[in-house]
């Protein structure tokens, strides 16, 4: 019911810094929740931040002060400004929705901070 689709990933140095967007659509409710999770190979998948659309955010303590989420509610996208990167924030970045009901993921778009 809803469609998830991530871009901005990439390779990029240590210190970098990169964008990611998440564009949702289909049955989207008003009130949900948008965010980021991620996972590198042999890891299980970690919360990295989620944004409510009232404002309220949650986000890992392994990032709060390099990572920003935002959102514009009437495009319904979602944005992780990452900056200060380091070799293990190396991972696929997943998008999520979470409405009443129903969960969607999107595809995941890979993130290689590397020299």
């Amino acid at each position: 019911q809803v469609q998830l689709v991530e871009s901005g990933g990439g390779l990029v140095q240590p210190g970098g810094s990169l964008r990611l967007s998440c564009a949702a659509s289909g049955s989207i409710f008003s009130i949900n929740t948008m965010g980021w999770y991620r996972q590198a190979p042999g890891k299980q998948r970690e919360l990295v931040a989620t944004r409510t659309s009232g404002g309220s955010t949650h986000s890992a303590y392994s990032v709060k002060g390099r990572f920003t989420i935002s959102r514009d509610n009437g495009k319904n996208t979602v944005y992780l400004q990452m900056t200060s990167l380091s070799p293990e924030d190396s991972a696929v970045y997943y998008c999520n929705y979470q409405g009443p009901g129903l969960r969607s993921w999107g595809q995941g778009t890979p993130v290689t901070v590397s020299s």
